[in-house]
């Protein structure tokens, strides 16, 4: 039995300031929604240096001291899909938005009224809740589901 697989690899940042979190409101059909900026980490390059990447390219921000704070992934016909989660609420530049999607601060209370992608809650509570790693989406008949450790 072969111990490699194809994986894809990529990145989302959740930066903020205090109860106020910056969202993008994504155009493309695929995970379309309010979600965390980020995108595929290209070969060779380290995950922090794409996160940074991104944020600048989706954002127009530099973010500082990006910290990993969990790990999304799940099946693809080809393998598995990896997503490296990042927070921060250091950063410098001028917000932009990018052909991506519209850039927005959202406090949490605002986040209620909006269509945030599917899995909004379950990544940001990953991302928030210390007693959390992963989120990952197994199949099970014929069924995707959330499962958070």
């Amino acid at each position: 039995m072969s111990r490699t697989e194809h994986v894809e690899l990529a990145v989302l940042c959740l930066v903020y300031q205090e109860e106020t979190y910056l969202l993008q409101d994504r155009v493309k059909e695929d995970w379309k929604g309010f979600t965390l900026p980020g995108g595929h980490v290209e070969p060779g390059e380290s995950v922090v240096h794409a996160v940074v990447r991104e944020m600048k390219e989706e954002t127009g921000l530099t973010i500082l001291n990006p910290k990993l704070c969990g790990v999304k992934q799940f099946p693809i016909k080809e393998g598995r899909y990896v997503v490296f989660l990042f927070k921060t609420d250091q950063y410098e530049g001028t917000l932009r938005s990018s052909e991506e999607g519209t850039m927005h601060w959202v406090t949490k209370e605002e986040m209620v009224h909006l269509d945030l992608v599917d899995d909004f809650d379950q990544l940001l509570q990953v991302m928030q809740d210390e007693r959390l790693n992963e989120f990952q989406y197994v199949i099970e008949d014929d069924m995707w589901k959330a499962v958070l450790q």
